[in-house]
């Protein structure tokens, strides 16, 4: 198994800009990070699944399991590799149970415990996205939830992935990847501060300046 690395973001440039580095395997997107963007949602997502060349997440935003069901329906009708977010309560459940028999792919958000992780794993979703940061931000320790489910759901062998989500800096990403969580999806800043290192940085600058050094001495 290997950990996946998804893009957390509705912004075209960054989608862009990552994809060219060829580490990022989906995006996840949510209501508040389509809002930034102004845009027609229907739109914008066709526009991130034409680009991505794996699971791209839009989220339902009704409260009734029999309304989710629709607005999954035509969500999942803008392409194939759509992945209806679908929030972690009753209502959700029942959405993802009949979604997931008519083979819509499902992806349960704003999963706080292990419990309710398991609850969606169970009804059929595809992917399971524990909240790390916010976790984190109430005194718990996020990662842990993250470590249980994966447990969970390769004991019983359930078909499920989980996603490391609410990602705020790098370590996460290394403390997601340990737990072998088989998803973490970070926000592009977090995503850029993963390629740097101030050792990195010194060096390259030690490497260039010896380099004009030895073209000074042969132009001499």
């Amino acid at each position: 198994m290997v950990l996946q690395l998804f893009l957390d973001t509705a912004n075209i440039d960054e989608i862009r800009e990552a994809l060219s580095w060829g580490v990022i395997s989906g995006v996840t997107t949510n209501p508040s990070l389509v809002a930034k963007e102004k845009r027609d949602f229907k739109v914008l997502v066709k526009e991130i699944c034409d680009m991505v060349p794996g699971p791209v997440s839009a989220e339902v935003i009704s409260l009734k399991s029999d309304e989710m069901i629709s607005e999954a329906r035509a969500l999942s009708r803008i392409a194939p590799n759509v992945v209806v977010k679908i929030p972690m309560c009753v209502e959700g459940l029942k959405a993802v149970k009949v979604l997931s028999q008519e083979g819509i792919n499902t992806n349960v958000t704003l999963v706080f415990s292990a419990n309710q992780g398991l609850l969606a794993a169970l009804a059929g979703a595809t992917y399971v996205s524990p909240f790390v940061g916010r976790l984190d931000d109430v005194g718990n320790e996020g990662m842990d939830v993250v470590e249980d489910l994966v447990i969970l759901i390769e004991n019983y062998g359930l078909p499920a992935k989980v996603i490391a989500a609410s990602i705020r800096h790098p370590m996460h990403v290394i403390e997601a990847a340990r737990v072998c969580a088989h998803v973490a999806t970070v926000p592009f800043k977090v995503l850029e501060n993963m390629t740097r290192h101030p050792l990195t940085d010194i060096g390259i600058v030690r490497f260039l300046d010896d380099w004009a050094k030895v073209q000074d001495t042969f132009d001499k």
